[in-house]
């Protein structure tokens, strides 16, 4: 049998948005994929497809590339760097005001080993805002 890769950046953020809300228990029992865009094109730039947040608080916004995704944290950046590199996940802080973390998720089988990530920045949203 051959295996393909799926490294087709809207399919791939598709599949995380399925990853994430699929789990009705656990940490990601009250995360949302908010502010979707169910007709977003890829762009080289990366174009936003959905946030994912807890409650009123935006977590990380998911952004299409052509051929994966770029998921750009905005709270519990030290432990969603651990969690992303631990999964061995290509990381790059932002300097932005405020500071955010992009993490890329390169192929589908990624979309699973990236939920660490979303983890801990849940965890950490929880325990600074909720």
């Amino acid at each position: 049998m051959v295996e393909r890769e799926l490294d087709d950046g809207t399919r791939i953020a598709k599949l995380l948005a399925s990853e994430i809300t699929g789990r009705e228990a656990g940490p990601f029992a009250d995360a949302a994929v908010t502010d979707a865009d169910p007709d977003v094109e890829a762009t080289p730039a990366g174009a936003r497809a959905y946030d994912v947040t807890l409650g009123d608080v935006r977590v990380a916004s998911v952004f299409v590339l052509p051929e994966r995704v770029r998921v750009e944290f905005g709270v519990g950046l030290d432990a969603a760097k651990r969690a992303a590199d631990d999964a061995d996940l290509r990381t790059r802080p932002r300097a932005t005001t405020p500071p955010s973390l992009l993490v890329f998720v390169e192929d589908g089988a990624e979309a699973k080993r990236v939920l660490p990530a979303f983890r801990a920045a849940l965890d950490a949203a929880r325990e600074q805002y909720v």
